[in-house]
């Protein structure tokens, strides 16, 4: 399994950051980067030819910005994992696209070595990652928009939340917790109600912004 690299397409209207991109990546054989392009468009096509497991896209792009180029590959290849990368946080974009192309995680472009390798092996062992600045960012715009509403969310609610939050199913939850997997799954869908969120990246995400992880 360590073998198994992870394949990657890069994005970004300016080729100068897709080679620093690849740079900090010498060296950390797990990954390959297989496709680039500096004409956002054009990764569609290339993704049809090869197949990779993790797209890192600029934001702010011509012709097809971040948003809707992480909008169109979650819809025609919804097995790819994003990751955005912009010069700011600009956390009305990163909700919307949490919300429209269920992106894996969002950095800044100011991002070194080691968090750049810790976000991409998070990202492809199924979790999420989410730079602290652009967290920051995030929460400014939820309350810009008054989306951050207090609900009343039980003890054992939060409990569970902070168990998806480690990425555990429903059977370890239920395990951890001596309950029934039938009553973890009744809690699951009253937290998805009660926040409003349709997945478990825009739970987490709310889960961040209300301090209860």
């Amino acid at each position: 399994m360590k073998d198994k690299k992870i394949i990657l397409g890069i994005v970004d209207d300016h080729q100068i950051v897709i080679d620093g991109l690849k740079a900090l990546l010498q060296g950390h054989h797990q990954f390959k980067v297989a496709i680039e392009c500096t004409h956002s468009p054009d990764m569609l096509s290339l993704i049809k030819q090869t197949p990779i497991d993790i797209l890192l896209t600029d934001v702010m792009m011509p012709q097809m910005n971040g948003a809707q180029l992480a909008k169109a590959v979650h819809q025609q290849f919804p097995q790819i994992k994003i990751l955005a990368l912009s010069m700011s946080g600009q956390g009305d974009l990163v909700n919307q696209m949490i919300e429209d192309a269920d992106i894996s995680g969002y950095v800044l472009k100011n991002i070194g070595k080691q968090e750049l390798v810790k976000a991409l092996e998070k990202i492809s062992a199924g979790g999420i990652y989410f730079s602290d600045e652009v967290l920051q960012e995030m929460t400014k715009a939820s309350e810009i928009k008054k989306e951050k509403t207090e609900v009343p969310l039980t003890t054992r609610e939060i409990e569970i939340i902070q168990l998806i939050e480690k990425e555990m199913s429903n059977r370890q939850i239920a395990e951890t917790l001596f309950l029934s997997e039938r009553t973890v799954e009744t809690h699951r869908k009253n937290i998805f109600r009660k926040t409003n969120t349709s997945s478990v990246i825009g739970l987490v995400k709310y889960a961040y912004e209300h301090k209860l992880i």
